[in-house]
């Protein structure tokens, strides 16, 4: 009987140790996901924006289109513009003239 029951136990002790609950446990105690690829954009990002806590605020600056500006004045030119007008701006003069003509809802 001696020979029997030191069997078992030997075999719950290796059960034990090789079922998946203990291997499992083991694991997530050592193991922890690391996302290199989210630190890494995370990184690039922050060169690529910078710190936008010490660039310094422009105060806003006068439209380059005049208010009395028209479609036709603006875009039937075939003259370069003095300045370079920025987007925004244009954008805004253009949902302006569409509204007014009944083109944009």
């Amino acid at each position: 009987m001696d020979f029997n029951g030191s069997s078992s136990d030997a075999r719950q002790k290796n059960s034990s140790e090789g079922s998946p609950v203990a291997t499992k446990e083991k694991s997530t105690e050592k193991e922890v996901f690391v996302n290199h690829a989210e630190i890494a954009w995370h990184q690039m990002r922050k060169q690529w924006v910078g710190n936008r806590s010490k660039k310094l605020e422009r105060p806003p600056k006068d439209s380059i289109i005049s208010l009395t500006t028209t479609y036709e004045d603006l875009l039937l030119s075939t003259e370069p513009f003095q300045q370079q007008i920025p987007l925004v701006e244009m954008v805004d003069f253009l949902v302006d003239f569409w509204r007014e003509e009944g083109l944009y809802d």
